[in-house]
Parts: C-alpha cells; structure tokens; sequence
C-alpha cells in the first residue's frame, strides 16, 4: 500500500508511545550532543501541502499578487544566484470512474529586461509507480550504484546525493525578458494501478544569473480530451486565475502553543536552508572528536524538531521565508536536506579501541528519560528509507567511500555504518553525508560507540 503520509505530523509531543507487541523497551543511558553548525542561506521552494491532490490550483506560488484572480495564493519571494525546489505530492482518483492523470507543472518567471540563465545543477524526479515503488528491503543494503531504492524520494536523494542531473533535464534553460518557461511538465498517473494511487518526488538544486519567480501547479487535462501535458499557455492561465489546489493539509499547531498533541502540518513556502554542514568536535582548539570511552557511546541528534528534541533543546527545523497562513511554520523532517558531518576522531588511550559509527531512529522524546530508547524488535512503521555516504580510511589506510541504504523501523537500534579498528593516538577522519529523504520520521541520531574488547 502506497502511503506518503509520515507518522510524525500527528505523533505526540511528550508523551512515550506505548511499544509494539512482544516488544521490549532498550534503554541506552548515553549522551545526546547538540549538533554543531547549521542549515546554510540557500532559499528551497518547498512545496508539499496539500501532499494529496483532488482539486487542481496553485501549489505553491513565488509569484508577486498583482494581475492575479487570487492575489494571497501568491506570496511575492524572487530567486537569484543559488536555490533548490522541492516538491512532493500525491494523485488518487477522486471516484473509482475519475481516471485522469495530475500533471505538474513547475513554472519560471523572468520579470527582468533582460534574459535570464539558469542552471540546472542536479535534478531528478520519480514516481512511486513504476519507478520507484515501496518495497521491503533489508535494514542495511550496499547501493554503491545507485541502483537500491524504496521509494521516489528515496531513489531522489540517493541521485542528488550523488551530484546527478537526470537525463530529462537540460543543463540549463534561458528565459526571455518578461517571459516564462516551463521547468518541469510530467505526469502522475494512476488509471493502471490498484488502488489508483501514485505519487512524485522531486528536487533540484539551481542556479539562476538574474531574478525568477517559482510557481508549482496542477492539473487534469481538458475534460474528454487525449491525456497530454498542458501548454505554457495553458499553465499560465492556471497561475494567473486559479485558486490553491486542494484539499487543503491539517492545520498546523502554532509553535508557542502549549498542547500535547502537536500539529506538525505539511509545507508550502520558502524555507532557509539547504545544507547543514558540521564538524564534531570536542573544541575548536584540538579540532578533535576522542572516541568514547569502552563500553561507552554519545549520540548527535539529526533532524531534532519539537516534540523530538531528545534532551538537546535543539530544533534543526528549517526556518520559512514565506508560507501561506495554513500550511507548517517550520519544514520540520527537513526533506531535502543534505546533512554533511566530519568527524575527526581520535583515541587518545593507551590502548586499540574498535570503534562503530551508526545510524539510529530512536523513539521520539523531547527530554531524556534515562537515556535514548528503543524496541527490539522494533515497531513495524518504517521511519527512515534512504542512502548514506560514509568516506573514511580503512584499517590498512586505504580511502573509501561507501553507499549504504538504509531500512529503519521505529525504535531501531541500527547496524554500523562503518567499523574501524584504533591503535593508540590514532587519527581518523570520517566523513558522512545523507539527504532526509521524503517518507521519513524524525529524529534519529548518529551514534560513536567503542565496544568492550
């Protein structure tokens, strides 16, 4: 069963949800650091609310009010220099008869007197169905080429992740002055498929040399017409006089509210941020990171959020630039976004240490109750499915780069990313990055653990 709808927006803020059957509560009494650095300046269109689409409109649109039917569908924000969009949305059929097929249109703008290059630095967009469907996957899989996926953001993020531009895009477009183009016209079809369900992942990381404007659009074809993708004309007519699409996603919770059940909500706006770039360490003096002691680990929290802060008091929410009044005030999950940590690491006993670097999904808390927790087994919801780049030098000094894709369920412990082998005063840089991918939960956490020889 098709399901784009992430368990976290409607997940409690405090509370410990009660375990799954038969399983048992883990209690890892650790240290849960604040991650350092932060999310860079780089604007993201984001647009995913509503995630599912019955009514055609407006997804998202940067586009300045005035000539427009529906002036606060349109929220005035210019791009130029760097910036990504975002979008992830879903298409069922309305009735069992209603078979057509949801276009989306994501739509550029020059308002300029003259042309205007953007690039197209990575892209890559896929469908659930055919091209990335959820499948059951091992918890650790090697995805050196590419290749392993469950899901179209999951398969999206592993190709950004890896600095591809899918062939359908072009290196670049030129807009005329005054004059729009269209960055991306493709279907989400659902007439073969049971039930008549399908959705689209896409991101794009861009360039522009002068000022643009973004809008992300849908809609179904002219009634009793051959299914064909809509013209620039007729996108722009859409942008010009239509209303938001629809329906519209829950309401989100206001963030000085005090409620125990929070109301994440689903993004449309412009967030901050596209890389969150790190180095762990223990100060900037040393520029080191000493492993644990044996028997001992310490955790840094990934994509912490209210209700999910685990005891940091750290929300690496992305903050939003615009948004329209219904939809999230921050892009919590921050999908999308590449997460580029360094760790240095060192041992500074007298003895070798074998040292685990992992990737874990603990169980939501915003304070610490005795440490992290977990399931085993853990539950069956999958809260995390995508890639991750881990770069180090082996055990016989020789650099390597991995790609690991990763199946975590909620309340996952998680396998080792990487394993090394210390010998006193060893020095050794680890390098890993990953993209949050869509259909994931947060938070997890990255875990430095020296087991007991």
């Amino acid at each position: 069963m098709l399901s784009f709808l992430p368990i976290f927006p409607l997940a409690q803020a405090v509370p410990i949800p009660s375990p799954p059957p038969a399983s048992q509560e883990l209690v890892k009494p650790q240290e849960v650091r604040t991650l350092p650095g932060q999310l860079d300046h780089v604007p993201v269109f984001n647009s995913n609310s509503p995630e599912l689409v019955l009514k055609e409109g407006i997804l998202l649109s940067t586009f300045p009010p005035n000539g427009k039917s529906n002036p606060s569908a349109h929220l005035n924000f210019p791009f130029q220099g760097r910036f990504d969009i975002f979008a992830h949305h879903i298409a069922k059929a309305p009735t069992p008869e209603d078979l057509r097929t949801l276009y989306l249109g994501i739509i550029l703008h020059n308002p300029g007197n003259q042309p205007v290059r953007v690039d197209i630095l990575q892209a890559a967009s896929y469908l659930s169905q055919p091209d990335a469907p959820f499948i059951d996957l091992p918890p650790q899989v090697d995805n050196r080429d590419g290749t392993v996926y469950a899901g179209p953001g999951s398969r999206v993020m592993s190709d950004i992740l890896r600095g591809r531009r899918q062939a359908d895009f072009p290196p670049y477009l030129v807009i005329p002055p005054q004059e729009s183009r269209m960055l991306l016209n493709l279907p989400i079809p659902v007439r073969t498929l049971e039930p008549p369900l399908n959705g689209r992942s896409t991101l794009m990381r861009l360039h522009s040399d002068g000022m643009v404007y973004v809008a992300s659009l849908a809609r179904y074809p002219e009634a009793n017409s051959v299914e064909v993708a809509p013209t620039l004309a007729e996108w722009q007519q859409l942008l010009d006089t239509g209303d938001l699409a629809g329906p519209r996603d829950r309401v989100p919770t206001p963030p000085n509210a005090t409620t125990e059940r929070i109301i994440y909500g689903r993004v449309a706006g412009v967030a901050r941020g596209s890389i969150w770039q790190a180095e762990l360490i223990d100060n900037p003096t040393t520029r080191l990171l000493k492993i644990p002691q044996p028997g001992q680990a310490f955790s840094y929290g990934l994509s912490t959020l209210p209700g999910g802060l685990l005891g940091t008091s750290q929300s690496q929410s992305a903050p939003l630039l615009v948004r329209y009044p219904d939809t999230a005030y921050f892009a919590h999950g921050n999908y999308g976004v590449q997460y580029s940590l360094t760790l240095p690491l060192v041992n500074p006993t007298s003895e070798t240490q074998t040292v685990t670097l992992s990737l874990q999904t603990p169980i939501k808390q915003d304070q610490l109750q005795g440490g992290l927790r977990f399931w085993e087994p853990p539950a069956q919801q999958v809260f995390f499915r995508g890639t991750v780049q881990i770069r180090y030098n082996d055990d016989t000094r020789l650099p390597r780069t991995r790609y690991l894709h990763l199946i975590q369920r909620r309340g996952q412990v998680g396998q080792p990313l990487v394993t090394l082998t210390m010998p006193p005063s060893d020095r050794r840089l680890v390098q890993v990055d990953f993209l949050y991918p869509p259909d994931a939960s947060p938070p997890q956490v990255l875990t430095i653990e020296t087991l007991v020889r």
